[in-house]
């Protein structure tokens, strides 16, 4: 069993940045494939961005390509959300997610990948 702890959301101006966390209990945790999801009010649960395990190619959603980095920090056992530019439409609840397993590409942006969740931090971007 795997627990996660989303951090660092908030209240941000469109335009600005966020920094996301996702810590874990597992030590294996900065070998794992790891993914954020967010789920805007009223929505359903939309895919990200993801870094697979190895070495660690990410993967990025067309509508935060570019804006959105995924990353490891290895030495604290955590996997960060770099998030520039936000939108108003980047509003949503963040969760990580990761699977003791190695996904393929084609099924990143599938939550049934993922075995194990974090609770989500809330984002708010206004206009």
């Amino acid at each position: 069993q795997v627990q996660l702890v989303e951090s660092g959301g908030g209240l941000v101006q469109a335009g600005g940045s966020l920094r996301l966390s996702c810590a874990a209990s597992a030590p294996t945790f900065s070998s794992l494939a790891v993914a954020w999801f967010r789920q805007p009010l009223g929505k359903e649960r939309e895919f990200v961005v993801a870094i697979k395990r190895g070495a660690g190619t990410t993967y990025a959603a067309n509508s935060v390509r570019g804006r959105f980095t995924v990353s490891r920090d290895r030495g604290k056992n955590m996997v960060s959300l770099q998030m520039n530019s936000l939108v108003p439409e980047d509003t949503g609840v963040y969760y990580c997610a990761t699977t003791n397993g190695s996904p393929i590409v084609s099924s990143l942006s599938n939550e049934a990948t993922w075995e194990y969740w974090g609770q989500g931090t809330q984002v708010t971007v206004s206009s």
